[in-house]
């Protein structure tokens, strides 16, 4: 029995050996951004993950330190059966980790507020500010079952599943989607932020460093979502203008009906070029009304702050005081008295 010990051992090391191999292979996007918002995220990763660390480590190594003082053979350890209270000894217990919560309620609050997705960009990097003069790329992404749509306004083109942007130009990304609830991730470049139909978010984010890199989907849509990933390219204004060139002279236009074809559910997509791109498609798509005589949805009070539509009543919720009538199920304005239910009984 003691012969095959060794030889179990190496298999189990050799059944190891594609593990290791696939954590090796792991991508460390995350860890290694293209993008300012991406790299002060990680900086916030690294500073909660020391904050932590702080506690975690001492707590360990006293763990080995009280194991090893304490141990039975030690005959020099002190034994103290009647202890119970160590003044001293609460306040480390109890102030440390305080403390450290105290600073990552501060970094998180901080953070929180200055990688805000809605807030413009006041920086392009560490060591450059935004040059008022740059007016931000716009983008607008749709998800879709299981690809993503990129339109292009400016420009007057769209894609599928490919994302080139020029770099050190701030970008504002309009994001909604067309059935499903998604998550629109790109680690190189920023957090992740969710797309939702019928209502419209907004990303601002900016790209340091030309590469190819990878986005995603990082919410679960259904059977093709394990490949709705997108390529994202990094390059220069020369090369941003040359790949709208390629892609203005190649592929049609998306008008409605080739858009209503993308929509339904397809996967593994490949990258697509359209040439042009229908007047107010986005909208179209976030309000819900891409189908001819399909009512678009613009009395909603949402993300996108539309306006009642006219003629339509506001809820009760929109008026004050008196305008919201009377009835039983509503309470009387300050003031006023609740007049008798219409099957009360009064006293004579």
């Amino acid at each position: 029995m003691r012969e095959d010990k060794p030889m179990s051992i190496a298999r189990r090391s050799l059944t190891l050996l594609p593990l290791a191999a696939l954590l090796s292979a792991c991508d460390r996007a995350v860890l290694d951004p293209a993008g300012d918002i991406a790299l002060q995220q990680r900086d916030i990763i690294y500073i909660s993950t020391a904050l932590m660390l702080l506690i975690i480590v001492p707590v360990m190594a006293l763990i080995v330190v009280f194991a090893w003082r304490y141990r039975k053979g030690n005959e020099d350890a002190t034994y103290d059966p009647d202890f119970d209270h160590s003044t001293a000894l609460e306040l480390v217990i109890w102030s440390a980790p305080l403390l450290i919560i105290i600073c990552l309620g501060a970094l998180t609050w901080w953070s929180t507020h200055l990688l805000d997705p809605f807030r413009p960009l006041n920086r392009v990097s560490a060591e450059k500010a935004v040059d008022p003069k740059v007016r931000p790329l716009t983008v607008q992404v749709v998800s879709l079952d299981w690809k993503w749509l990129f339109i292009y306004p400016e420009q007057g083109i769209a894609t599928v599943n490919e994302l080139a942007l020029p770099v050190d130009r701030p970008v504002r990304f309009d994001l909604t989607s067309t059935n499903m609830m998604n998550t629109f991730y790109a680690p190189t470049l920023a957090g992740m932020i969710y797309t939702m139909p019928g209502m419209r978010s907004t990303l601002h984010a900016v790209l340091n460093r030309p590469g190819e890199f990878k986005g995603m989907s990082a919410n679960y849509s259904g059977e093709g979502f394990s490949h709705m990933r997108f390529k994202l390219y990094g390059v220069d204004q020369g090369g941003f203008d040359a790949w709208v060139a390629r892609v203005k002279a190649s592929g049609p236009a998306l008008d409605t009906d080739r858009y209503l074809a993308l929509e339904k559910p397809s996967e593994r997509v490949p990258a697509t070029y359209f040439s042009g791109v229908e007047a107010n498609l986005f909208d179209r798509i976030f309000q819900r009304c891409v189908k001819p005589g399909t009512s678009c949805v613009t009395g909603m009070h949402g993300m996108h702050g539309a306006a009642p539509e006219k003629g339509k009543p506001e809820g009760a919720l929109m008026k004050e005081g008196e305008e919201k009538g009377s009835g039983e199920s509503l309470t009387p304005p300050p003031g006023a008295h609740a007049s008798p239910a219409p099957h009360s009984h009064q006293e004579r």
